[in-house]
């Protein structure tokens, strides 16, 4: 039987998922995951077949628990479904193995669509991440400076435009506070700001957060 775990901070968006997933034409199991952590915890201790996950939760960043699924199982097939536009995310979550990448706003027929692709071992890729897939052919020099930006430090990023402090970050990312200080100033350099007031403005106005 496929197994399908479910993570997203909001019982509303579980629910609506696991609703539209009785239209999928094979038997499954559905686990859910409301954080970051308890999402990891259920990653530890049993294989998924599919993995649907949100970007954004309180305690953690689902590129964060992309890798590290990948780490636990190299073969796993993660669809993100997230608030988030294709252009902020869907390249990066695609760059590092997912197999597809929906926004919350996409019809229930092509979650299950995506569902059905993905369990077959093909990627899921819309007409718009395909749109972006090629400019980014056409053109590699990001349009966009965030995008220049390392794994690592679009995740340093993301915790600084939380307003956490040096030693807090390098605490969650296992770290030393001088790694993430050399990250902070490779994003400040990036963005071409000065200011961590500049560096929330930028992550506001990008809607990555």
């Amino acid at each position: 039987m496929i197994k399908i775990l479910i993570a997203d901070d909001h019982s509303i968006v579980r629910r609506g998922v696991r609703d539209i997933l009785t239209e999928l034409p094979f038997p499954f199991e559905v686990y859910e995951a409301d954080s970051a952590a308890s999402a990891l915890r259920l990653i530890n201790n049993q294989l998924f077949d599919i993995f649907i996950l949100d970007i954004s939760f309180p305690d953690g960043n689902g590129l964060e628990i992309l890798n590290q699924i990948k780490n636990i199982q190299p073969n796993a097939k993660v669809l993100f479904l997230s608030m988030y536009p294709e252009e902020q995310y869907a390249r990066r979550a695609i760059k590092n193995g997912a197999f597809g990448y929906l926004t919350k706003d996409s019809a229930p027929t092509e979650l299950v669509a995506a569902i059905q692709s993905i369990i077959s071992g093909k990627k899921y890729v819309t007409s718009t991440l395909a749109q972006i897939l090629v400019d980014d052919l056409i053109s590699p020099n990001p349009k966009e400076l965030h995008n220049a930006l390392s794994d690592r430090e679009f995740q340093v990023m993301l915790e600084i435009a939380k307003g956490k402090k040096i030693n807090m970050i390098a605490a969650d990312l296992h770290l030393s506070p001088k790694t993430v200080s050399t990250y902070r100033a490779r994003i400040f350099e990036k963005l071409k700001i000065s200011t961590t007031a500049e560096l929330i403005r930028y992550v506001m106005e990008h809607s990555l957060a």
